[in-house]
């Protein structure tokens, strides 16, 4: 009965496509799915609240949560101050062509590289106000965004929010099968395994620096700004308006943004060292970069509350615009509330144990990692979460590797590159989910034009995990 568990999943992406809006399909599968945990009209009902609840009362979640609101406060205070629109204005003047400001999506990597969703929500809003004046596609700029993210972040050995989580996964794995292995030398390794992230670098690169198309040129697409979204927004047009009168002043932004930074940097040094590292990078690994996250923003709020009151902005009006950027990303924490609980729902169906039970053992040694591959990147691709996708096949793919005798580190590449995958292409993704809401793009669409792109970063990571398996085996 555990294919069972594929139902929520295929109402989820079926309904999205179909209605062209991730809401109703992510609440109809997570109801159905708690209907078959327990089969009753009311019972499945409550059930269903219950995984709600179990996911708000998970400490990780809360702090993405809290982190995701918070920053979207920051982002509304810098807006009403100027700082974002006296910032575009300075480094307006130097940007003149969509290939200045594709380049300068990638040129602020340097400083925004701890988190994908860091990156998203810091370099969004400033990419958006740019782009106003120029006819270049949303999509295109979205995509440079998140493949700049996506595909570097999960490359970096330290100092991100994803290495200390993934390095806790091999470690799990080397103890549970009893390997003479140091889990940080395999996790290095599996670093230039991760074929798919290279492969879309790589990709990403060559299309932010290629002479865009004359479609992607064109002021307005299909699936991109419509008439029917300047209906759904009519009700932003006062604070748009209020917005374009305020008075331009950069530092408002390179203020914050420089205190935030700061503050992130050395508090991921500090909480690594009271771990006991001995070294910046030690440190920068060990620390909890989730937590650190939350406490540098959550710092920096109250440093550039302060900053703004002397340099006499209104009070009321920072408050005001503080909620107002929070609540701008309720529909993104509220969609990923629900993909969190569609993920305990699949969970309870079996889905770990299907997959387990499907793949089978009695396969050729070298195919373990394009097979461990092909089928995460499935399951992430529903999914939409890089760490759910990572907690379910690591202990797969460690388990088929050691058994068949494949290269460990090459199919704990494979793995996290299968969790890549799903990260940048899924329409349930929060990197998807993020950019599409800054951008104003609709989801799905959006999420479409990825997978054209990105299919072609999966075949040819496929094709270097049978090669590499082949050679290495």
């Amino acid at each position: 009965m555990n294919w069972l568990s594929l139902i929520p999943f295929l109402i989820v992406i079926g309904l999205s496509i179909w209605l062209k809006k991730i809401l109703p399909g992510l609440v109809l599968g997570v109801l159905v799915g708690a209907l078959l945990v327990e089969f009753s009209i009311l019972g499945g009902t409550r059930k269903s609240v219950d995984y709600i609840v179990t996911t708000l009362s998970d400490e990780n979640n809360i702090k993405i949560i809290a982190f995701l609101y918070l920053f979207g406060g920051l982002i509304g205070m810098m807006n009403i101050s100027g700082g974002i629109k006296g910032f575009s204005e300075w480094i307006g003047d130097k940007i003149k062509s969509q290939r200045g400001l594709l380049s300068l999506i990638w040129g602020t990597l340097p400083f925004t590289f701890m988190m994908p969703m860091f990156r998203t929500m810091m370099i969004g809003p400033v990419v958006k106000s740019l782009m106003k004046d120029m006819r270049i596609s949303k999509r295109k700029v979205g995509f440079t965004l998140d493949v700049s993210t996506s595909s570097v972040i999960v490359l970096l050995p330290v100092a991100t929010a994803f290495v200390g989580f993934m390095i806790s996964l091999v470690e799990s794995g080397v103890q549970k099968h009893h390997l003479d292995m140091d889990p940080y030398q395999i996790f290095l390794l599996s670093i230039l395994f991760n074929f798919f992230a290279i492969a879309m670098l790589v990709i990403g690169l060559i299309r932010t620096f290629w002479s865009p198309s004359k479609k992607e040129r064109a002021p307005k697409q299909k699936g991109e700004k419509s008439n029917q979204d300047d209906k759904e927004n009519y009700h932003r047009a006062g604070i748009k308006k209020e917005l374009s009168t305020v008075k331009a002043q950069p530092w408002n932004l390179i203020v914050p943004l420089a205190l935030l930074l700061g503050l992130t940097l050395f508090l991921l040094w500090q909480d690594g060292v009271s771990k006991g590292a001995d070294t910046i990078f030690q440190a920068f690994s060990e620390a909890d970069a989730t937590f650190v996250m939350l406490l540098g923003v959550f710092s920096t709020l109250i440093l550039t509350f302060i900053f703004y009151m002397i340099r006499r902005q209104s009070m009321a009006e920072t408050i005001y615009h503080f909620y107002d950027g929070g609540n701008q990303l309720m529909q993104a924490i509220i969609l990923l509330i629900l993909v969190w609980a569609l993920s305990l729902v699949t969970e309870d169906l079996g889905f770990s144990n299907f997959i387990n039970a499907t793949i089978g053992t009695f396969l050729p040694g070298f195919t373990i990692p394009a097979i461990v591959f092909v089928l995460g990147a499935i399951v992430s691709y529903f999914l939409g979460s890089s760490w759910g996708t990572w907690g379910i096949f690591m202990p797969l793919g460690m388990a088929l590797a050691v058994s068949t005798g494949a290269s460990i580190p090459l199919t704990v590449g494979a793995v996290f590159a299968s969790g890549s995958f799903g990260s940048m292409t899924s329409p349930l993704g929060d990197t998807t989910i993020t950019t599409a809401s800054i951008l104003e793009m609709p989801l799905i669409a959006y999420a479409r034009y990825k997978l054209k792109v990105c299919a072609i970063g999966a075949g040819i990571a496929t094709v270097l995990y049978l090669a590499a398996g082949f050679f290495l085996a």
